[in-house]
C-alpha cells in the first residue's frame, strides 16, 4: 500500500472546520434575517449578503483542502480521487457563482448539485476491492458512507420543495461530506501497512 503524507491529516481535518465556521461566522455577520434551519448556505454566499466574503472565502479554501486530500489520498482508487479532487473543483466554481441576491439560479443549483453527487460518489469509487485497505476504504463503509449521503440529499430535495428544514438537511450532508475525507486519511495513517 502505498504510503499517505502526513500533511493530507491537516488539508482534510480543515476543510470541516473552514466549511461549519465560514457558514457560521457568515450567519453572525447577516444577523437575525439569516435563518439557518430553512436558509441554504447559498444564501450566505448571494451578492450583497452581509458574510458574502466569508462564505467565498470558506468555499475558495474548502476547494483547496478537497483538492490536497486527494493528491495526497494515494491509497485510494485514481477514480475516487479524481471524484474528490472534481468535487473540491467545484466548490470553486460554486463560489465564483454565487446566487444572485433575488433568490435561487439554475446555474448555481446546477453546478452545486454536480459538487454534491462528485462528492457523495467519491467513497465508492474509492474503495478498495481487495480485503487488506484501510477501514475508511473499505467496501461496506464507503457503500454506507455513500447511502447516507444520497439520503441527506432526498431529505434536502424534500425540504427545498416543502420550504421547510432545508438548511439542516443542507449542513447534515455537508458535513458529512467534509468529515468523510478526515476519516479515510485517519484510517489510513493508523493503518498497520501505513505504519
Amino acid at each position: 500500500m502505498r504510503p499517505v503524507p502526513t500533511w493530507t491529516l491537516l488539508s482534510s481535518g480543515c476543510a470541516p472546520v473552514l466549511l461549519v465556521g465560514g457558514w457560521t461566522i457568515a450567519a453572525l455577520l447577516e444577523g437575525p434575517a439569516y435563518d439557518p434551519a430553512t436558509q441554504t448556505i447559498s444564501v450566505l454566499a448571494a451578492y450583497g449578503a452581509a458574510g458574502f466574503w466569508v462564505m467565498t472565502g470558506a468555499l475558495l479554501a474548502l476547494d483547496v483542502c478537497h483538492l490536497l486530500t486527494a493528491w495526497g489520498l494515494r491509497p485510494a482508487a485514481l477514480a475516487g480521487r479524481v471524484a474528490l479532487g472534481g468535487g473540491g473543483v467545484v466548490a470553486l466554481v460554486v463560489a465564483l457563482l454565487p446566487p444572485p441576491s433575488s433568490g435561487g439560479s439554475l446555474i448555481h443549483g446546477s453546478v452545486a448539485a454536480v459538487g454534491f453527487t462528485l462528492l457523495a460518489v467519491w467513497p465508492v469509487l474509492a474503495a478498495d476491492r481487495g480485503g487488506t485497505a484501510a477501514w475508511g476504504l473499505r467496501r461496506v463503509p464507503s457503500i454506507v458512507v455513500t447511502a447516507l449521503m444520497g439520503v441527506g440529499a432526498g431529505w434536502f430535495l424534500i425540504e427545498i420543495h416543502r420550504h421547510g428544514a432545508a438548511g439542516v438537511a443542507e449542513r447534515f450532508v455537508t458535513c458529512i461530506q467534509s468529515l468523510w475525507p478526515l476519516v479515510v486519511v485517519a484510517s489510513c495513517l493508523c493503518h498497520p501497512r501505513q505504519r
